[in-house]
């Protein structure tokens, strides 16, 4: 809660303005029954309308001043509350963006999506409700309650025999509120989950017609979302009546007792009026307790949420080294690397040990689930180390500083990811200030240059989300145009040539040669692994053999049944 109040810090003044505004219309809201009671004892009881129009035109003055006092009051409220949600919502944002994968895979998606847009707004909310109605209603319910004991204090006292159980009763609904809405937002979380996968995936829920199966999975999660939900504002709705059972009772001892010290003269008519009406105005304080205990018990849960985002250490913590490392030619090296995820207990990577000179071409074959793309992961330290060390240009990983090892890497991941926007956009992303050149060089490398001429808007051309309107071995291709626009140092191209036919895959490789990079593959194709310098065969995370192709050949059985199963040939080992 700490982390989310300091964010009104920069606010301060705009609130005391608020707060100033508020009481101002707190003073004139608690004068006016004193004002009320003046005009009935000294007005119409005496029969001196002199009286009740000199204090009835000022309570007329006080009332107007009380109208632009809480005008200017939601001006400034409502300014706070949005600043300060928009300030939320960029810590949030660059607070993941600064995430590791190991961090990242603590919360899922749509639970992060939900903390940066439905948390916010409870928070933003429960700001402008603080400087408009959540703070002013207490003050009525003690104000109120002081000027009852000031203007009779036996009456008084009568009512206030019923404030303690009334805040007992409040804090307990309190306390109990805010756990039942930490599990709506938790709830929240899952339908939202749903909600995200089903859009993703709508094309192939209509393909295998599991639109009934998907609805029955949204309609589980809505639903515990939905029992949730009313159970939180049951909770909020039974104690409610109970405090205005309370504040009735309470009222009707004040007009008990009023009307019996009227008859024995201790007490005037205007004073019970104004008792009376004192606790007309603290009933009507106590009837949007419910909705305040509403949002504020959601704004506290939420806050804790926001906090939890906020407030994590990411393991992978770039720290400026004693002395500024600087990347000249893209060796790597592993040494003896292990590697397990935060959610395994079984390591990903075993004891992995091997060296790329720089300008060198590596291949990294394995079956599905051997490592491959979690070693890849590990060079721009997306990922760290369990166990054992790598090193860029001789220089521990973990001593270069990010700003100077991410840009010297390009990644082309398994997945082609693009963004809405313009083809153009999408290459010009891999680097800032790209000229035109420099992208029509990168796409032409890509081998997709005359694909995109073809298209009506050429590099205009808008791409649908996640690159729908494009085949796969054309997203793969802007991917990898995206990647070679960097003029990388280091390229990792992780299985991106999958949906390219050979012919263009051949040509894409020969393009290569052109850039002085060092460059791992990760393939299934001997026709790709053949052209590198040499070749790495990873199993369960094992490394078990390393080298040139002719060299695997002879020497693992492995690789030459992977050879066999797609050239189809004898192959026969030198001696």
């Amino acid at each position: 809660m700490k982390k989310v109040i300091s964010f009104l810090k920069p606010y301060r003044f705009l609130i005391w303005v608020a707060l100033i505004l508020m009481f101002l219309e707190l003073v004139v809201e608690l004068i006016q029954p004193l004002l009320l009671a003046k005009i009935i004892d000294d007005g119409i009881l005496a029969r001196d309308l002199n009286v009740v129009i000199k204090w009835g035109l000022l309570m007329l003055g006080l009332s107007f001043i009380a109208f632009i006092s809480g005008i200017i009051n939601s001006f400034y409220a409502a300014d706070v509350s949005q600043s300060t949600g928009y300030d939320i919502r960029s810590s949030l944002y660059k607070k993941i963006q600064t995430f590791s994968f190991s961090s990242l895979e603590r919360f899922a998606t749509s639970s992060l999506i939900t903390r940066m847009t439905n948390d916010v707004t409870q928070i933003q909310n429960t700001i402008f409700m603080g400087l408009r109605i959540m703070l002013r209603a207490p003050l009525v319910v003690l104000g109120g309650t002081g000027m009852i004991l000031t203007v009779n204090l036996k009456i008084g006292v009568i009512f206030l025999l019923t404030i303690p159980f009334i805040m007992v009763l409040l804090i307990w609904v309190v306390k109990k509120g805010r756990g039942f809405f930490s599990q709506v937002q938790e709830k929240l979380d899952g339908v939202n989950h749903i909600l995200r996968e089903n859009l993703i995936g709508i094309r192939l829920i209509k393909a295998f017609v599991r639109r009934k199966h998907e609805g029955e999975r949204f309609s589980l999660r809505n639903k515990e979302l939905m029992e949730r939900t009313v159970t939180a504002l049951r909770l909020m709705e039974i104690a409610m009546p109970l405090l205005l059972l309370l504040m009735n009772v309470a009222i009707i001892a004040v007009l008990w007792f009023g009307n019996i010290s009227i008859q024995t003269g201790g007490v005037q008519v205007g004073e019970v009026v104004a008792i009376v009406n004192y606790a007309t105005r603290i009933t009507a304080a106590f009837t949007i307790f419910s909705m305040i205990i509403v949002v504020f018990s959601r704004a506290r849960a939420s806050a804790e949420r926001i906090s939890e985002v906020l407030e994590m250490e990411d393991p992978i913590i770039f720290k400026e080294p004693l002395v500024r490392r600087t990347l000249k030619s893209g060796k790597i090296e592993f040494r003896n690397v292990s590697f397990r995820y935060a959610n395994s207990e079984e390591s990903v990577l075993e004891n992995i040990s091997f060296k790329v000179e720089s300008g060198q071409t590596v291949a990294i074959l394995g079956a599905t689930g051997s490592g491959k793309s979690s070693l890849f992961q590990l060079i721009p330290r997306l990922y760290d180390v369990e166990q054992g060390e790598i090193l860029i240009d001789d220089q521990p990983i973990n001593e270069i500083e990010e700003s100077e090892l991410r840009p010297h890497i390009g990644y082309v991941p398994q997945e082609a990811l693009l963004f809405s926007g313009t083809i153009k956009e999408n290459i010009a992303w891999g680097k800032d200030n790209s000229s035109t050149e420099e992208i029509i060089n990168a796409v032409k490398d890509a081998q997709i240059y005359e694909t995109i001429s073809s298209l009506p808007n050429a590099f205009d051309t808008k791409i649908g989300q996640k690159g729908i309107n494009l085949s796969g071995g054309q997203k793969q291709r802007l991917s990898i145009a995206r990647a070679l626009i960097r003029k990388p140092m280091i390229l990792l191209l992780d299985d991106s040539t999958s949906a390219l036919d050979v012919k263009t895959e051949a040509r894409f490789i020969d393009a290569l040669s052109d850039y002085s990079c060092t460059m791992l593959i990760i393939t299934q194709k001997l026709s790709t692994a053949t052209k590198a310098d040499y070749i790495l065969l990873l199993d369960e995370g094992k490394l078990i053999a390393s080298g040139e192709h002719q060299l695997l050949l002879n020497e693992s059985s492995l690789y030459r049944k992977l050879y066999y199963s797609q050239f189809r040939e004898e192959v026969k080992p030198h001696a």
